[in-house]
């Protein structure tokens, strides 16, 4: 079998194909064909052309899509843990971020990416600072991410009001400087939230991402008394808020999404605003359970996300499939609710279609060669008799320890279980030195 180098075009033979495309389709054989770093053809048969051929022990899927994620956050696993939310974020976590170096980023992302990468979640959509360090680390390890960077005052910070423009000002630098960066970066717009960044400054970011057809991306309606405390002040909903001001006229991916009321869901669907569902860190930090299949139901565009390994704790999309499945059961209690094949979307197509970025996650005709590769020779796959059961053994008794090979744009970038482009050994050692600086400086 020939597993070297990455030739202009290629066509992989494989013992099953995945697409993820919507069809339901699985093919037994497969092949997938990749020419200049897309999809040419996927099937159960090849094309005529002419390709250098290389033979694939196992199941090939697209790369899985993060949809919401803070990976640098690597700096502050297991910081602050059994807290909810709101004294978290105030007590441990911004007064470390306030300290936090474009070193201090650049480091904990590339750890993150290790870890990704070798789970198969070949895009992240990312909201944090330091956004350069962020695109070096995304770019050296050869992964993709759609690059939000956050829009928050932490702790310390200029109290000028014009520091506000000026972070505007930047992130539209940022998006001059890296949107397309080596064909693996998209930049978008991160305003932390509604509660946390004024609303007069919410409407400039969202004016400033549909200006460029970026991502407005922002978390809402996390947990119950944010949106208490919202309406209090402002006599409305955050999603009321969000569209009264246009906010919701672009490309909008609203995180976390819990505590929505019948006519946020309807500003939603009204709006076509996606979602980016996080069940681990939502059941983690006690946030609630979001509506999930109502969302669904309502033709709302849903993708899976992690959040921050702070507060998860790890990247794990796998899991993240699995979970999110599990507690939709339990919330409409329904052991039919979100079959397999639903969840896989979330992590898959759907998430790349939550995204506004309809070539990712799939493998088909012009989707980004974005692929993984999965052992089948486990007793996670045993039995199997047909093409849906194969698919229920990924979600239900898969795992991202049978993920082998992952290329991203038709570069493989994890081999035999191995990450080709993270130096794990020296990501963790970097971010063991940093994370022990930002923690003792709290005292």
């Amino acid at each position: 079998m020939n597993r070297g180098g990455d030739p202009a075009a290629v066509r992989y033979r494989a013992d099953a194909v995945v697409p993820c495309d919507g069809s339901g389709a699985v093919f037994r054989p497969g092949v997938v064909e990749v020419a200049d770093g897309r999809v040419a053809h996927v099937g159960g048969e090849p094309t005529p052309t002419p390709m250098t051929e290389v033979g694939l022990r196992g199941l090939v899927l697209p790369g899985l899509v993060n949809v919401h994620c803070h990976s640098p956050m690597t700096l502050f696993r297991g910081s602050g843990e059994n807290l909810p939310l709101f004294e978290w974020l105030n007590d441990v976590l911004w007064p470390r971020e306030a300290r936090l170096t474009p070193e201090d980023v650049y480091w904990g992302m590339t750890l993150a990416l290790g870890e990704l990468l070798s789970f198969g979640v070949t895009t992240t959509s990312e909201m944090y600072f330091h956004e350069d360090a962020l695109a070096d680390a995304v770019v050296a390890a050869g992964s993709r991410s759609v690059i939000t960077p956050g829009v928050l005052r932490l702790p310390g910070q200029d109290e000028d009001d014009r520091w506000w423009t000026r972070r505007i000002d930047e992130i539209r630098d940022f998006h001059a400087r890296r949107n397309g960066d080596a064909g693996l970066i998209e930049v978008g717009f991160g305003p932390h939230a509604a509660y946390t960044v004024p609303l007069e400054v919410v409407a400039d970011i969202a004016a400033a991402a549909q200006e460029l057809d970026a991502v407005f991306h922002t978390h809402v309606a996390e947990t119950e008394g944010e949106g208490a405390r919202f309406v209090g002040e402002f006599g409305r909903s955050v999603p009321e808020a969000l569209a009264d001001m246009g906010a919701f006229e672009g490309r909008v991916v609203a995180a976390h999404s819990i505590w929505l009321s019948e006519r946020d869901i309807e500003l939603y669907r009204d709006n076509d605003v996606a979602v980016a569902h996080c069940p681990q860190s939502n059941a983690k930090l006690a946030s609630g359970v979001a509506p999930l299949t109502r969302l669904l139901g309502e033709g709302i565009r849903v993708g899976l996300g992690t959040d921050g390994p702070a507060s998860n704790n790890d990247l794990d999309m796998w899991e993240e499939m699995r979970f999110a499945a599990l507690v939709a059961r339990i919330h409409d209690r329904d052991a039919a609710a979100l079959p397999a094949a639903g969840a896989l979307d979330l992590a898959t197509r759907g998430a790349g279609v939550a995204l506004g970025r309809p070539d990712l996650g799939r493998l088909a005709a012009g989707s980004a060669a974005d692929m993984i590769l999965v052992d089948l020779d486990d007793p996670a796959f045993v039995p199997l008799h047909d093409d849906a059961q194969l698919v229920e053994h990924l979600v239900w008794s898969g795992s991202s320890r049978l993920v082998t090979d992952v290329w991203v744009g038709g570069r493989r970038v994890v081999a035999d279980r191995q990450c080709l482009t993270v130096d794990i050994p020296e990501a963790s050692r970097q971010v063991e030195e940093r994370s022990r600086r930002l923690l003792t400086a709290d005292h």
